[in-house]
């Protein structure tokens, strides 16, 4: 997999772009803007050119001459960046000074309104070039001279062009070295800004792999954006000493539970290796085998205790599904059938229509198994056990057995909790069955049934059909 990178490094070069971008765009307006200052000031001194040439204008014998002073050409003639030329035509429009052919204004070229003139400004082509024209209409004083004088002088875009690019390279070199200057000050915010996530890496570091602590660090001295890492990684923890906690519990009490029986059924075998009738020996190995099918029957309870962490994990984060629970009874009590059967006891099940909740099957099954297991173990030979689920939502399961007393119905949920010391159970069945509850949200509760025996019910929430 490829490297995602540094973060200042991705800021870094986002800013650059966007710097970059900010840069084009403010030589491109730079660009412009000195074109319009260049043609701005030099429109100017075309405009004097022209007057001094208009103040030249003068008629003799009813012909208008034109005395072009050097003083109208000396401001930009022959300019190492440009050419300028004139043109001065009477008031039948022939020539009578300068050059031929200067562009004439396009139709509908409007006066200046930003000098007292008669004046028009424009571009064009002459000789290949592209200039800058002003046109001036003169008014002629002589009577015998009816009309007006036109005075064209045109400039080549030389000197406005390296005005222009003057101004251009200027605010380029401004803007990137203050883009540059930008991009070493935000590296080194950004720096100081990290410098807390360091601080936070470093505490996480020398920590002890047993060490699950909250981070000491108070809220109130992280940065605002930060505190949610922080707060994340405390619930992290928390949640992560939760099932260290939970784990270390559970192995302290399988080797507690499983460690008695295990020492007497090595002590049995012990015993009976002493005999010297193989009919002890017989008598040893079957009491062997009914304390192992129990250490078995232990385990498996533990076994599914420790299942029950993930599954209720997987529900709390949303990986329940959609199940209809009367489905699940009747499936329970075909593969329960046979263990009723084999102890005498009739095993019921009443659950006529679908009843949709949300659950983890596994665990569902789990809880029904252990609550008819349970039922079916203190229930007499001769006796009956009902499997019920009726909406919205409910399960129960009945038994005519001799029941639990009303205050000891809260500790029985309890793990390892027998009412009598000399009972073969572990103390799990219904402590696995309030642990799956829990874990669904069900509500669960005791009571005595009509059939005289204890009633077990469990209240899901339904879900929408």
């Amino acid at each position: 997999m490829a490297e995602v990178g540094s973060l200042r490094g991705r800021l870094l070069r986002r800013l650059a772009v966007l710097l970059a971008l900010l840069l084009l765009f403010s030589g491109w307006s730079a660009y412009w803007n000195g074109r319009a200052v260049a043609d701005t000031a030099y429109d100017r001194t075309l405009l004097a050119s022209a007057r001094a040439i208009a103040e030249g204008l003068v008629s003799a014998d009813g012909q208008l001459r034109a005395n072009v002073p050097y003083v109208a050409l000396d401001t930009f003639a022959y300019d190492s960046a440009g050419r300028i030329y004139y043109q001065v035509d009477d008031h039948q429009g022939r020539l009578i000074s300068g050059y031929e052919n200067l562009p004439a204004p396009p139709p509908g070229t409007p006066r200046t309104d930003d000098y007292p003139a008669l004046a028009r400004f424009y571009d064009g082509v002459y000789r290949g070039q592209g200039v800058r024209v002003v046109s001036l209409l003169q008014p002629l004083s002589d009577p015998r001279l009816n009309g007006t004088a036109e005075i064209r002088v045109a400039e080549t875009q030389g000197a406005r062009e390296r005005m222009a690019r003057s101004l251009l390279t200027d605010t380029l070199w401004r803007m990137g070295l203050l883009a540059l200057a930008a991009l070493l000050l935000v590296w080194l915010a950004v720096s100081a800004a990290l410098r807390p996530l360091g601080r936070l890496s470093e505490a996480v570091e020398a920590r002890a792999p047993d060490d699950l602590r909250p981070l000491p660090l108070p809220l109130s001295n992280v940065q605002r954006e930060l505190r949610p890492l922080v707060a994340a990684l405390n619930h992290f923890t928390q949640r992560l000493r939760g099932q260290f906690e939970r784990q270390a519990r559970f192995i302290a009490d399988a080797s507690h539970e499983l460690r008695t029986p295990l020492a007497a059924l090595k002590a049995r075998i012990e015993l009976g290796l002493r005999e010297p009738d193989p009919a002890a020996w017989r008598s040893t190995l079957e009491e062997a085998g009914q304390t192992t099918d129990r250490v078995i029957h232990l385990a498996n309870q533990l076994l599914s205790l420790a299942r029950i962490e993930s599954g209720a994990q997987a529900v709390a984060e949303g990986g329940a599904q959609r199940l209809d629970l009367s489905q699940l009874a009747r499936e329970l009590g075909l593969a329960m059938a046979a263990l009723a059967h084999e102890r005498g006891v009739a095993l019921a099940l009443e659950a006529e229509q679908p009843v949709w909740i949300k659950g983890e099957p596994t665990l569902l099954s789990e809880l029904l198994s252990n609550l008819v297991d349970n039922a079916l173990a203190h229930t007499p030979v001769g006796g009956n056990v009902v499997l019920r689920v009726c909406a919205p939502g409910v399960l129960e399961v009945e038994d005519d057995g001799p029941g639990i007393p009303a205050d000891e119905r809260d500790k029985v949920f309890a793990r390892f909790y027998r009412r009598d010391s000399r009972g073969q159970g572990a103390g799990l069945g219904l402590a696995i069955v309030g642990e799956i509850s829990r874990a669904h949200r069900a509500t669960i509760g005791l009571e005595a049934g009509q059939l005289g025996g204890l009633l077990v019910r469990v209240r899901f929430a339904p879900s929408a059909a």
